[in-house]
């Protein structure tokens, strides 16, 4: 990945957007709200008692920062350049920097996508993750705003190749239920698919009232689209009247939604009524689908939930541990830890325009963000918040620290979905998000390593290839680099984006002088910061 860029364009971007913040509603201040978010989770959580981590180092703060923001570990000269600067609000700056850099929204793109696919129905859905990837990474870079952003997903048609906002379509095949499930799940927060077929065992919501949501749906499809250079899919859409239920849940759009007869299901159903369940609001039978679609995403971005299950899984994603968990289980019935603490950050959202780089910003100077970790608990005694929560790297910040660490060239974007037999070749990215993948949505505990990423990171040509000390970056060190407690100083820059400690360094010179080599020396030392707990995950 590219780490530098002109500051002249940061400055620029920096400018746009202070321009555009004058030029509408003032935004909330994210350091004012950062301050009203640390003295509310004092009064709900931290009180007398709790032992609260204290600060992380500067080091550690900047690793975790450039992960979270841009999906990358900073280079050695970052890491120094930040260690030696003096100013109080060096923090504040560089997130601000990093916000503007256009990793950003490629690491953010590459979140959601994940959120969205890996709960797909088949593996074909794939097609559309490139272009949801390269959407949804111009619209973050330009920070547009996320009702607007997710009012796109819920409306979306044409080609799945080229818009991404089909994708939450895509990857449940356009059938009536299962987008219903994703589009409350994911821009919700609620899992109201458990009423599809009886009522809410565990929340209020009624079997009809999931089937109330549905009939927003089902005149949307998903078919194959082949030309003479391209095999695809569309979203589309049909509003012609007439037709029966989908006997199959199949992807054919019909006129209404018709909830399944449990006792006869080969009878018809019930025909439902678009109801909207979290405030009751209707539409006529026979709306258009335009119309249907486009007021369900009116009435979903206005309602207080969404802007609350954006702000949970952020903060979760952030700070290691959600006011709701699992962080996409939320919802009246759902008792938040630090609920006023979780208003003050959804208003401020919600009053920002729902700018997420605005929430990235403000949790990013929270003393919450900035602890240090503490390994993930949830005994009776685990107090939330006093401490942040060391995350697995996803397949792509693991990739990325690989390739920056060992100084390895990206390669090129492949195509997902391979629908056609020129497409089936898989790069390594693509192979790090196979064996490493998860979906970002399930609880972090429950994220358990295996032996295919442990050969993967151990023996992948990739890797083991650029830790010859006879090429690559470790050869350029040896020959650039005379002395040892220097080599050893860089090597862990690069690797683990801080210095050694005095032990460490003491035990890396020891192992010189044991085996006499220092090639030797440098390729298991290496090795064994690559494969270390501390590579592998943000702390």
């Amino acid at each position: 990945m590219r780490r530098f860029r002109p500051w002249a364009a940061v400055a620029a971007a920096a400018f746009l957007g202070c321009f555009a913040a004058v030029a509408g509603a003032a935004k909330p201040d994210p350091v004012e709200t950062a301050k009203k978010i640390d003295a509310s989770l004092a009064k709900e959580v931290l009180k007398d008692g709790v032992k609260v981590a204290p600060p992380a180092d500067d080091a550690t703060f900047l690793r975790r920062a450039w992960l979270d923001i841009v999906g990358d570990i900073p280079a050695p000269e970052n890491v120094i350049a930040f260690s030696l600067d003096k100013a109080p609000d060096k923090r504040q700056r560089v997130v601000r920097e990093l916000l503007v850099d256009p990793h950003y929204g490629v690491n953010w793109a590459r979140y959601w996508r994940d959120v969205i696919f890996y709960r797909r129905i088949e593996d074909r859905a794939l097609i559309a993750a490139n272009a949801l990837e390269a959407d949804l990474s111009e619209k973050l870079n330009s920070d547009e705003r996320w009702d607007r952003i997710a009012s796109e997903f819920i409306t979306a048609t044409g080609d799945v190749r080229e818009n991404g906002s089909t994708a939450v379509i895509m990857a449940q095949e356009g059938r009536t239920e299962e987008t219903t499930a994703e589009v409350a799940r994911i821009f919700l927060g609620v899992q109201i698919q458990c009423a599809q077929c009886h009522d809410h065992p565990y929340d209020r919501w009624k079997r009809e009232q999931f089937h109330e949501l549905a009939a927003f749906f089902p005149r949307i499809g998903v078919r194959a689209m082949q030309t003479v250079t391209k095999r695809s899919f569309v979203v589309y859409t049909n509003d012609r009247e007439g037709g029966v239920p989908k006997k199959d849940d199949g992807n054919r759009p019909t006129p209404e939604h018709y909830m399944p007869d449990l006792k006869n299901p080969s009878a018809p159903g019930t025909k439902m009524q678009p109801q909207f369940f979290l405030t009751g609001a209707k539409l006529d039978y026979g709306t258009l689908d335009v119309d249907r679609r486009e007021t369900l995403a009116k009435w979903l971005t206005q309602n207080k939930w969404f802007g609350v299950a954006m702000v949970n899984r952020m903060w979760a994603e952030l700070v290691g541990e959600g006011f709701y968990e699992p962080v996409d289980d939320v919802g009246p019935d759902r008792e938040a830890r630090a609920p006023e603490t979780l208003r003050i950050l959804a208003e401020g959202f919600h009053n920002s325009g729902y700018d997420v780089k605005w929430l990235v910003e403000t949790i990013c100077a929270t003393d919450a963000y900035q602890r240090q970790s503490r390994p993930r608990d949830r005994g009776d005694d685990h107090v939330p918040f006093a401490a942040n929560v060391p995350q697995p790297l996803r397949a792509d910040q693991l990739y990325n620290a690989v390739i920056s660490a060992l100084d390895i060239p990206d390669a090129p974007q492949e195509r997902l979905g391979r629908p056609n037999k020129a497409e089936r070749n898989i790069g390594p990215r693509t192979q790090f998000n196979v064996t490493f993948g998860f979906d970002p949505s399930e609880p972090r505990e429950s994220i358990a390593g295996s032996i295919p990423q442990a050969l993967a990171m151990m023996n992948s040509p990739q890797v083991a290839g650029a830790l010859k000390a006879k090429r690559g970056i470790l050869s350029s060190m040896l020959e650039e680099i005379k002395g040892n407690d220097d080599l050893f100083a860089e090597l862990y820059l690069r690797t683990l984006s801080r210095q050694p400690t005095a032990d460490e360094l003491a035990r890396a010179t020891a192992y010189v002088d044991e085996i006499g080599s220092r090639e030797t020396a440098l390729e298991d030392l290496a090795w064994a910061l690559m494969n270390s707990a501390e590579f592998r995950y943000r702390k």
